[in-house]
């Protein structure tokens, strides 16, 4: 009798587990978070229905390519259409944006800075850019990466690594505290397969996922070694990899060629396909 009065508070407690599971996902003109217990849009977010955001700039978010969450229970948004956002998640309200050509991922940097990789345009791309948080648009400090496509802060080697087309850089903090700060160039790693496209961290380990062209690689932070994904080795343009951080469960964006994007999200740990009819994604990320 008692195993029989202990199993709806069971059941509870992991329906509840599978309601906290969320993610992040954009790839569109709309970012929005995805709960997983019943596959539906819990929270939204689209530039052209933001007021604080100048009217001219609105434009700068329709491909959006990467969707972090951060400190503070806000978003980092970028997109290929030239912008960038940091956005409060409770109130919806975008609280900075920036102009950097294609960009494709930033990061929240200590003090208040952002750091946008940009990718490939004539014009203002092909660059890794940092801004000053507090104020929309300033721009503080460029230096060249070609096919700027990741950027993730690592506190406890307090550098900044940064993904493009061709190699995974890593870059010091200098003059930090001054109005001139600079990101300082410390050790620059050739990929095993050209076309670097997403870099996270993996929870819990010293590697970073970093995507390519044709499959998905470990990068050893300490030893400074690539090898080849465990589970996700081999598969052709992935464009995002998010690891859970408690469970460890996988989930993975791979684009239905010759399309840059898809209609599903695939996982694994336990696999899973998730359709999402008529979205167009590009970036997931675990909410946590």
């Amino acid at each position: 009798m008692r195993r029989l009065l202990l199993l709806p508070a069971i059941l509870a407690g992991i329906a509840s587990g599978l309601q906290a599971q969320q993610l992040i996902a954009c790839g569109w003109d709309e970012v929005f978070v995805l709960d997983l217990a019943g596959a539906r849009k819990v929270w939204s977010w689209k530039a052209e229905e933001r007021p604080e955001i100048p009217e001219a700039f609105r434009t700068k978010f329709r491909t959006t390519d990467e969707c972090k969450p951060v400190a503070g229970n806000r978003i980092l948004v970028t997109a290929s259409s030239d912008g960038a956002a940091l956005i409060d998640r409770e109130s919806g309200r975008t609280l900075w944006w920036g102009h950097c050509a294609n960009a494709h991922s930033a990061e929240l940097l200590p003090g208040g800075r952002i750091a946008v990789a940009c990718s490939v345009r004539e014009t203002g791309g092909n660059r890794l850019v940092v801004f000053d948080a507090a104020i929309p648009e300033k721009e503080l400090f460029s230096t060249e990466l070609y096919s700027g496509h990741g950027a993730v802060w690592d506190a406890d080697r307090q550098v900044l690594w940064a993904l493009g087309g061709r190699d995974l850089r890593s870059y010091a903090l200098g003059a930090w505290i001054t109005d001139a700060p600079v990101l300082e160039l410390r050790a620059r790693h050739e990929l095993p397969d050209p076309g670097g496209h997403d870099l996270i961290a993996v929870p819990g380990s010293r590697h970073l996922a970093v995507t390519t062209l044709h499959s998905v690689w470990l990068f050893d932070r300490d030893s400074g070694q690539f090898t080849p994904h465990p589970d996700l080795r081999d598969r052709h343009h992935v464009k995002a990899v998010a690891v859970h951080p408690s469970t460890g469960r996988l989930a993975f964006i791979q684009a239905d060629q010759p399309n840059w994007w898809s209609g599903r999200i695939e996982f694994l740990h336990p696999r899973q396909t998730l359709p999402l009819a008529g979205e167009r994604l590009y970036k997931i990320r675990w909410l946590p």
